[in-house]
């Protein structure tokens, strides 16, 4: 789906637009986006109502209904669940246009509600497809400030809509590569990919919106500046893309330099965040690291760090690499919004999966604390090469 133009939407609509498309595209469990994106559309265009509707593979009938809006009582009350009838299945038909209206009742497919179906009144209908596919599409009612939905409501959802196919085609694939990964090599080469060049090619991504807003502003060095950064980022993943396809370590880290490596992943860092990283690194750990556990130990961190970007909005983040009895012990600080225990599978999820899965591959473990507006400390122990933990 081709991503409308951002013309005519005020600033605050823009932010809003794009933090969604960085709340959506930052998960790669399918539940998680599926609710994420009808959550998130009800909250842009300030709806009573909102639902999300995937079709069957024959585009014709709805098989998940995702609702945002409704609460579990009144969603128990409704006996019949959505399958594509009536207005809802105009949208299915193979070249449908998105639906606007300020009466439900007044579009000639309308059939009413079932039984203790709350009343709607003005609709939205939007749409979601990649390359000629329909994905899914959003339905929002009941608009809380206005009689109707807007054209800049429309356009929003519009926008919305085409970072969801995004999204849900990135966790579709996700789900598939990790039906294929049984075997141990797979899934490390999965993580790698996520870890590294998914990342990495998003970030370029936003590197090239931001160009744009500096050249709709005039500001045409500072966007041939950054057209050269994006373009040196591209020429890093073409790099990294290479490395994996002849099997070897990504660009971005290579043997036991790690602390060269650090450095370089700092850099970027502070460069597409503008946060301040204060890196804290024992010069000891060369003469005990391996190759493996320095690997695990240099994504552990980049992951972290991406978490920092993507949820917590830190302004400064300490890396610290150090070495205590047996082990080595990375810490990374930031200073963000925090969380509570209870939601971090939501609030990091398969980032934090990332790290405990490296740090249980090379024996070793992974500890999150953090508080709601606290920031978080993401600590790993792994052990040092030739002098394993105990219990190995």
């Amino acid at each position: 789906m081709t991503i409308p133009s951002t013309d005519n939407l005020p600033p605050p609509m823009l932010d809003s637009i794009y933090e969604a498309a960085l709340t959506i595209t930052a998960e790669l469990s399918l539940p998680i986006v599926l609710n994420r994106i009808v959550a998130l559309a009800r909250d842009l265009v300030k709806a009573r109502y909102a639902a999300l509707g995937i079709p069957d593979a024959t585009g014709k009938h709805l098989v998940q209904f995702i609702t945002s809006g409704l609460d579990e009582e009144q969603q128990s009350k409704i006996a019949v669940t959505p399958t594509g009838r009536g207005l809802l299945g105009e949208l299915l038909q193979v070249d449908a246009k998105p639906i606007r209206l300020s009466r439900i009742s007044d579009h000639p497919r309308s059939v009413g509600f079932p039984e203790h179906h709350p009343v709607m009144t003005s609709f939205l209908g939007v749409p979601i497809r990649s390359r000629g596919n329909l994905l899914g599409n959003l339905y929002l009612t009941d608009k809380l400030d206005a009689g109707e939905f807007s054209t800049q409501d429309q356009k929003m959802i519009e926008m919305l809509a085409g970072y969801a196919a995004v999204a849900i085609e990135n966790a579709r694939l996700y789900e598939q590569v990790q039906r294929l990964a049984v075997l141990e090599e797979r899934e490390r080469i999965g993580m790698d990919l996520h870890d590294g060049i998914i990342q990495s090619i998003y970030a370029v991504g936003l590197m090239l919106e931001h160009t744009g807003y500096l050249i709709d502003d005039n500001k045409i060095d500072a966007g041939k500046e950054k057209i050269g950064e994006a373009i040196d980022g591209l020429n890093m993943i073409i790099k990294d893309i290479r490395n994996y396809i002849l099997d070897l370590q990504p660009q971005r880290f290579e043997g036991t330099v790690l602390l060269s490596s650090l450095k370089r992943l700092i850099g970027e860092f502070r460069a597409n965040t503008l946060a301040d990283v204060v890196l804290d690194y024992d010069y000891e750990i060369k003469e005990y690291l391996s190759e493996r556990v320095a690997a695990v130990a240099f994504h552990i961190i980049q992951e972290a760090l991406a978490n920092a970007a993507k949820h917590a909005a830190a302004t400064h983040v300490k890396v610290s690499v150090g070495v205590k009895g047996e082990q080595i012990v990375l810490k990374v600080n930031d200073n963000g919004r925090g969380f509570t225990l209870a939601e971090t599978q939501e609030r990091i999820g398969h980032g934090l999966s990332n790290m405990q899965l490296r740090a249980a591959s090379v024996g070793g473990k992974l500890e999150i604390n953090s508080d709601r507006g606290e920031g978080v400390t993401i600590t790993a122990y792994l052990p040092l090469s030739g002098r394993p933990t105990a219990g190995d």
